[in-house]
C-alpha cells in the first residue's frame, strides 16, 4: 500500500538544507517505492547483517543491535502480511524501511546506516535479488529440460523429418530434436551459473563510493549474505550493473530459444502438419470459429522475447554514458529488469507445462519423414560405400533420381529398380534397404547422432545430469 501523500517528516531524513518539499512532479520523477518494494527483504537482509557487524566492531552497542533486529523483523512482517504503508515521500524501499524503524524502535533506526550509504546498499540489495532470479532461472531451465528428456525417452525411435530453411532433409528421430533443446537450455542453466559466480562480491560497506572511516569487517557481512568476497574496489562496487546485465543477457538468450520451440509448437499443432497436439489447458479457442485450437501460449511465449531482449538494450543503454561513481540513471536498472525476470520465469513455466501435456503424433511424424525425398542423402552414401563412386558423382545419380521421382509425382523408395538402372546401371535391389526412413535414422551411429541407441544414451546422460 503507497501513500502518495508529501509528509514533513521525509525532509528530516535530508537534514535542514532540503525545508520546501519537491513538487509533485519532481516527487514522481525521483521516487522508485512503486517498484523497488520488492527488494524489501532482501534490503532487510542486508541491514540485519550490517548491524550484526557494527556490534561485533563495537560501532553500535549490543543493544542497540538487538532493538534494531527486532524491529526490522516487524518491518518484514508488515510488509509480507500487507499492512505497511509504502510512502513515495520517502522515495525508495530504503528510506520507508528505516523510516518505519525509526517509528517502532526510536533513536538506534538512526544508527544503522553508520559506515553505509545507500549507494551500496541498494548495490547489495539488487545484486541479492538478481542472484536469487539466476537462481531460480536454473531451477526453471531444469524442470523443462526433464519435461523435453521425457518426450525424447518416450519417442526415441520414433522418425520424423528434420528441416533446414523449413524443407525436409532428412529423417530424424523425435527424440533427437528434444534433445536438441536439452542441449540449448542447457547452455542457458551456465549462463546463468556464471553470471552468478562473477556477481557473488558484496557492495556492502563500499558506502557512498570510497569506502568509509569506520573499523567494518566486509568479509564478515559478505560471509552472512553468502557472497564470495567483498567486491575489492569501492568506486566500481557502487557504479557496477553487469550482475544485472548479465543476467538480462543470459535471459535474453533463453527467451531466444523458448521461441524456437515455441514457433516450433505452433507449426506443428497445424492442421497442415499435425505433428503435436497441445493440450486443452495451454490453448483456446476462437469466438467465431468453433474448430479452432489455437496455440496461444506459444505465441505468448514466442513475444516475451522483444520484451527480454528490450530489457536487455535498456539498461545497456542507461548504463553506456555514466561516469563513475553513482549517478540518478542508475534507478531505471530495476523495473526493466523486474519485468524480464517475472517474464522469463513465466515463459519457462509455460513451455514446461506444454511440452509435459503435448502428444506427439507418432503416425503424422514418420508419414511426414517419409516424404520430401529425405533418404536422398542415404542413397547418395550407399553410392558412394557400394558402388565406390566419388560423393560429388553420387551426388549427381541422385539429384538426376530425385528429379525423375518428382516428375513421376512419387517419392524414391517408389521408383522401380528399372527406374534407377536408366540413371545408372550398377545400382542394386540393395539400394531399397536404404530408402525407409527407420534404416536411415539407425544408420546415423556418430556421436551425438540421430540413431535410437544414441538418443537412449543421451537421456541417460541427462537423467544422471539432472538428478
Amino acid at each position: 500500500m503507497i501513500d502518495n501523500k508529501a509528509e514533513k517528516s521525509s525532509n528530516a531524513m535530508w537534514g535542514g538544507r532540503f525545508a520546501a518539499g519537491p513538487d509533485a512532479i519532481m516527487e514522481a520523477i525521483n521516487a522508485s517505492i512503486g517498484f523497488d518494494q520488492r527488494l524489501a527483504r532482501q534490503d532487510i537482509e542486508g541491514s540485519r547483517a550490517h548491524a550484526a557487524m557494527l556490534a561485533k566492531q563495537g560501532i553500535l552497542t549490543d543493544s542497540d543491535v538487538e532493538a534494531i533486529r527486532e524491529g526490522l523483523l516487524t518491518v518484514l512482517s508488515e510488509i509480507e502480511d500487507g499492512t505497511f504503508q509504502f510512502s513515495t515521500a520517502l522515495e525508495d524501499i530504503h528510506m520507508n524501511v528505516e523510516a518505519r524503524l525509526k517509528d517502532l524502535i526510536g533513536e538506534p533506526a538512526g544508527r544503522l546506516h553508520t559506515g553505509r550509504s545507500r549507494n551500496d546498499q541498494v548495490a547489495t540489495d539488487f545484486k541479492l535479488w538478481v542472484r536469487d532470479q539466476a537462481d531460480a532461472a536454473v531451477e526453471g531451465i531444469n524442470a523443462l529440460q526433464k519435461a523435453l528428456l521425457a518426450q525424447a525417452e518416450a519417442g526415441a525411435d520414433w522418425a520424423m523429418p528434420g528441416f533446414t530453411h523449413l524443407q525436409t532433409a532428412q529423417p530424424v528421430t523425435w527424440g533427437h530434436h528434444m534433445l536438441a533443446y536439452v542441449e540449448m537450455l542447457a547452455r542457458d542453466a551456465s549462463r546463468f551459473a556464471d553470471a552468478r559466480a562473477r556477481m557473488n562480491e558484496s557492495p556492502l560497506g563500499a558506502a557512498a563510493l570510497a569506502g568509509t572511516s569506520f573499523p567494518i569487517d566486509r568479509d564478515m557481512t559478505a560471509d552472512a549474505l553468502g557472497f564470495d568476497r567483498p567486491a575489492a574496489n569501492s568506486l566500481d562496487a557502487v557504479s557496477d550493473r553487469d550482475f544485472a546485465l548479465e543476467f538480462l543477457s543470459s535471459a535474453s538468450i533463453c527467451a531466444m530459444h523458448l521461441s524456437r520451440l515455441a514457433e516450433e509448437l505452433v507449426i506443428w499443432s497445424s492442421a497442415q502438419f499435425r505433428f503435436v497436439t497441445l493440450s486443452d489447458r495451454f490453448s483456446t479457442g476462437s469466438s467465431i470459429m468453433p474448430q479452432k485450437k489455437n496455440p496461444d501460449a506459444a505465441e505468448l511465449i514466442r513475444a516475451k522475447i522483444g520484451r527480454i531482449f528490450g530489457a536487455n538494450v535498456a539498461l545497456m543503454t542507461v548504463m553506456k554514458g555514466l561516469p563513475l561513481t553513482y549517478s540518478k540513471d542508475m534507478q531505471e536498472d530495476k523495473e526493466q529488469t523486474f519485468d524480464a525476470a517475472d517474464n522469463l520465469m513465466l515463459a519457462l513455466a509455460a513451455m514446461t507445462g506444454m511440452v509435459a501435456d503435448m502428444q506427439a503424433n507418432r503416425e503424422s511424424l514418420e508419414a511426414a519423414a517419409a516424404h520430401g525425398f529425405s533418404t536422398a542423402t542415404d542413397l547418395a552414401d550407399w553410392l558412394v560405400r557400394t558402388l565406390d563412386m566419388p560423393f560429388r558423382d553420387a551426388h549427381h545419380v541422385t539429384g538426376t533420381l530425385v528429379k525423375k521421382a518428382e516428375d513421376a509425382g512419387c517419392d524414391l523408395a517408389d521408383l522401380s529398380l528399372d527406374d534407377m538402372q536408366s540413371v545408372h546401371e550398377d545400382i542394386t535391389e540393395d539400394v531399397f534397404a536404404v530408402l525407409g526412413v527407420h534404416n536411415s535414422v539407425a544408420s546415423r551411429t556418430s556421436y551425438g547422432g540421430t540413431a535410437p541407441d544414441q538418443v537412449r544414451a543421451q537421456v541417460q546422460r541427462w537423467k544422471g545430469i539432472l538428478t
